[in-house]
């Protein structure tokens, strides 16, 4: 599957959940976040990280998440689709990869567990692909200590070892996966 594609599918299911929220202000599992700070967070840390290389993706956030979601994923969709995204991109902590190499391994991969975090927050189902939550937990797991030391997860919570892939890999990043049987 093409980062494109893979675009495609994850901020859809993304875009599906956002259409579902009934409480912006409702508490994300995402310690002191709220659901409106899980969509700003994907919107604001990527251009950021483009510009290392100077990429420029400047969407100015409304104060509606909805249509700064919207906003942001048609810009991110558009260089997906340009004969940018076949192009080096060089940053001091990933190296060289080709643009839409980086923008799936690191953006796509955060919607897509960030999907968890907002489907929790507004009481829908997340609707993750359990083979692909499986592989990307593969991945990780060799990493945990630099991811962890990152800073950008939270304590590992224990999650039994014959759980689904979803709620490992939730567990991994320092996600109660309990949290969400109420």
């Amino acid at each position: 599957m093409s980062a494109l594609e893979r675009f495609d599918r994850v901020t859809g299911r993304f875009t599906e959940v956002v259409a579902g929220v009934p409480d912006w202000a409702a508490p994300a599992p995402v310690e002191g976040w709220t659901a409106a700070d899980v969509v700003a967070h994907l919107v604001d840390w990527l251009p950021g990280l483009l510009a290392a290389d100077d990429v420029v993706l400047a969407v100015r956030r409304t104060g509606n998440p909805a249509q700064d979601w919207a906003r942001h994923t048609s810009a991110v969709r558009a260089l997906l689709a340009s004969p940018r995204a076949a192009e080096p991109f060089t940053h001091q902590h990933l190296g060289t990869l080709p643009l839409a190499e980086a923008v799936d391994r690191f953006w796509t991969t955060d919607v897509l567990m960030h999907t968890w975090d907002l489907a929790t927050a507004s009481g829908q189902d997340a609707g993750l692909d359990e083979a692909e939550c499986a592989q990307l937990l593969a991945g990780m797991e060799p990493m945990e200590e630099v991811l962890r030391a990152s800073g950008q997860y939270g304590p590992r919570v224990p999650v039994p070892d014959d759980a689904p892939a979803v709620d490992r890999l939730m567990g991994l990043v320092g996600r109660d996966p309990a949290s969400r049987r109420g």
